[in-house]
């Protein structure tokens, strides 16, 4: 387990021949907003840093403390997006395509803690597994060819979902989505094991770039708020042992500078753990990848409908 001084040095190093373009879905808040900060930091700047989410106010102040850029190349932006929703993603990731060279790092981050039960969206998606499994399986599907662009012009391409990587659990192919049974414990343990298998799908078909699935552990980030007295108690222990965004933002940070390629399962320091406590199979694998890219082809088409009828 490196030593947070270590990380640190060796994030320092990064200093990347090309210029790079990060973008960083749920980039105003918490942990997904900590690592954009720092990979700014680490770039001085001169990086083109697209930030995705729905608080421009949190989006322009973050932008406003990043290092002045000396390359004229360096942009940073914010991008309005309601991730609860695959068509706004597929709008974003259109336009995204339409306007953008390449993409170096996709860091996806955003979350939900509440204590809700099944709670769909007007697609009909849950919104729990809508943000920690389909909202990221939909960018990394549609933003694929711009990752593919770096790589092939000899340059990083990497996606990182921060969600829970060994903190899973074993999936039933007769309750995909959990449409059957659902349960919070149920959709928390859920959305992991979908992430490994979507990840293991990916690197089968672009061995040459990088999936990272990594558990940033206890962090004291905005998420970890409620006015419910039973959540406010829970949270008040989850703190007493969380570490600060910024900190865990460093931890991330190494994981995806030092992940080659391949897919790479990385705990909250940012060790490789390999399998450990993995719940994915070779047979659940293409299963559990149709039913995703069916899922959020049907959440699409109830749009469509709409807009018919």
């Amino acid at each position: 387990m490196p030593a947070l001084a270590a990380v640190r040095a060796a994030n320092a190093v990064f200093s990347p021949a090309y210029f790079p373009v990060a973008v960083f879905v749920g980039g105003t808040s918490g942990i997904g907003r900590a690592t954009a900060e720092a990979f700014a930091r680490y770039t001085k700047g001169n990086a083109h840093i697209v930030i995705v989410g729905r608080n421009k106010s949190a989006a322009d102040e973050i932008i406003a403390s990043f290092p002045k850029p000396t390359n004229p190349e360096a942009k940073h932006e914010f991008v309005s997006c309601d991730v609860f929703l695959m068509r706004n993603i597929q709008a974003t990731t259109v336009s995204f395509r339409e306007r953008l060279p390449k993409i170096n790092f996709l860091v996806l981050s955003p979350g939900l803690a509440n204590l809700r039960g099944r709670d769909e969206t007007a697609e009909g998606i849950d919104k729990r597994l809508g943000l920690h499994y389909y909202a990221r399986w939909k960018f990394v599907y549609d933003l694929l060819p711009l990752l593919r662009k770096a790589k092939d012009a000899g340059e990083d391409a990497k996606v990182m979902s921060i969600l829970a990587a060994a903190f899973g659990g074993p999936i039933s192919l007769d309750n995909l989505g959990l449409k059957k049974s659902y349960s919070i414990p149920k959709a928390h343990l859920t959305a992991p094991t979908y992430t490994d298998l979507m990840f293991e799908h990916h690197v089968q078909e672009n061995p040459d770039l990088a999936f990272i699935h990594i558990c940033p552990g206890g962090v004291a980030t905005p998420i970890l708020s409620s006015n419910r007295w039973v959540l406010r108690q829970i949270i008040a222990l989850l703190n007493a042992f969380a570490i600060a965004p910024e900190e865990c933002a460093e931890y991330m940070l190494y994981a995806l500078f030092q992940t080659k390629q391949g897919f790479s399962r990385r705990s909250q320091r940012g060790n490789d753990i390999g399998k450990l406590r993995y719940f994915g199979s070779d047979e659940k694998r293409e299963p559990v990848w149709e039913h995703s890219k069916e899922e959020i082809d049907r959440a699409l088409a109830v749009k469509l409908n709409q807009m018919a009828s």
